[in-house]
């Protein structure tokens, strides 16, 4: 069977403030013209299906729309997908039972019987070959959240990392008891593992902050592939069969030279054959101009010196960031950005600025503006530094995280 796996599609999301609805619709008829050319069995898309935890109602639109069409283009694929830390579980879970009629799997949070215990049934999903036999389970474990983990009270044991991995092994234990001979059994997973890279500009800390990274043991060999999502730049972790997809948009400045891609897996008589990698093309551009700060003047000329795209409609201009070297504050810094980008057909998204002598972005001196740059627990951290010394201890730091996420889940109940 030939699997797509794809994760991180942030649908809503803005770049300072630009919407990327033109990006995300390109990338989706890409993705439907991919899976029809590979015949593809099924889909995987490993969480962070939206940018927040109460998307638009013009993304959610978008999403159901793309899985209509998948099922109308490629009738016979199974599609499963799972929800990531900025996704509201009950959000995605509340139209499970009519998705699941048509042949789409969600798991937007860690299901529980009615006894209390783990729906394996739920979290462990058939897919199917195009003859319509069941060749392969997968256990489709969404993002954790510190209130789905057992209590650990091991001294020594770091109480996150170890849930997790309990978690993980009694699914994963239950799904091999259920495969019959020759299936393959994968696994997906919304995390942050160790040995990864990651996009400081985009990538929301999750469990308690990217420093709780997961080891790749959560991942016995059995495990024929494991889909994970997350991380914005692909790789593979420690092992060819462990992958994050990547991201199919740059979602940060810092992701433009990111090579996007969705994964095609290939299995047969219940191992792994191949996995291969397709760049996704974008739609549209992210720039950088110049590639590096320097005097204004001389930023000014590289602007004016542009190839326009004006030509090009509006929704499809290319993003920009303007890196600028100054010796002293600059009051009509924007305006004169401005000016040098009129009819060049670009969006400005940002000016960043850097001031001689210090190596140092003046923003980057002066205390957040805002809280909408900053994540809860750098809130936690500030508040600590103003008041003690050091860094905030290990238990007060899981206490805080079970907190937030007992909080995010009141939220998304309400």
């Amino acid at each position: 069977m030939r699997l797509v796996h794809t994760s991180d599609w942030h649908l809503g999301h803005t770049l300072h403030e630009i919407p990327r609805r033109t990006e995300h619709l390109a990338f989706f008829e890409w993705l439907l013209c991919r899976l029809e050319a590979l015949a593809a069995d099924a889909l995987l898309v490993a969480g962070d299906i939206f940018d927040t935890s109460n998307p638009s109602a013009e993304a959610q639109a978008d999403f159901y729309d793309f899985l209509a069409a998948a099922r109308r283009r490629v009738p016979g694929l199974d599609i499963v997908l799972i929800g990531g830390n900025p996704d509201s579980a009950s959000r995605l879970d509340a139209p499970e039972p009519l998705l699941h009629a048509f042949g789409v799997r969600v798991v937007g949070g860690l299901p529980r019987s009615d006894g209390g215990g783990i729906d394996y049934a739920k979290l462990i999903v058939p897919l199917k070959d195009k003859t319509g036999i069941e060749v392969a389970k997968v256990v489709a474990m969404p993002f954790l959240r510190p209130a789905d983990l057992p209590v650990i009270k091991d001294e020594g044991v770091d109480a996150l990392v170890e849930g997790v991995r309990r978690v993980y092994a009694e699914v994963i234990a239950h799904a091999e008891g259920m495969l019959a001979p020759g299936q393959a059994l994968l696994a997906m997973g919304h995390l942050y593992m160790t040995g990864t890279a990651i996009s400081e500009l985009s990538e929301r800390k999750i469990l308690g902050g990217n420093q709780h990274a997961l080891p790749t043991d959560l991942f016995p060999e059995s495990l024929v592939y494991v889909a994970l999502g997350h991380l914005h730049l692909a790789q593979a972790v420690k092992r060819e069969s462990i992958r994050y997809s990547g991201s199919p948009i740059p979602l940060s400045m810092a992701e433009i030279d990111y090579p996007h891609q969705i994964c095609v897996v290939d299995i047969d008589a219940g191992k792994l054959v191949s996995v291969a990698s397709e760049s996704i093309p974008r739609k549209v551009e992210l720039l950088r101009v110049p590639t590096e700060a320097i005097q204004l003047a001389e930023v000014e000329a590289a602007l004016l010196a542009m190839t326009s795209r004006a030509h090009l409609p509006p929704n499809e201009w290319p993003i920009i960031e303007v890196p600028v070297l100054l010796k002293q504050p600059e009051p009509a810094l924007r305006s004169k950005i401005e000016k040098a980008l009129e009819g060049k057909g670009v969006r400005l998204a940002r000016i960043s600025t850097r001031y001689t002598g210090t190596g140092q972005a003046l923003a980057d001196a002066l205390p957040k503006a805002s809280l909408n740059d900053l994540q809860p627990e750098d809130v936690l951290r500030q508040r600590w530094a103003r008041e003690h010394e050091g860094e905030p201890p290990a238990d007060l730091l899981a206490a805080f995280h079970q907190l937030l996420g007992e909080a995010q889940a009141d939220a998304e109940a309400t």
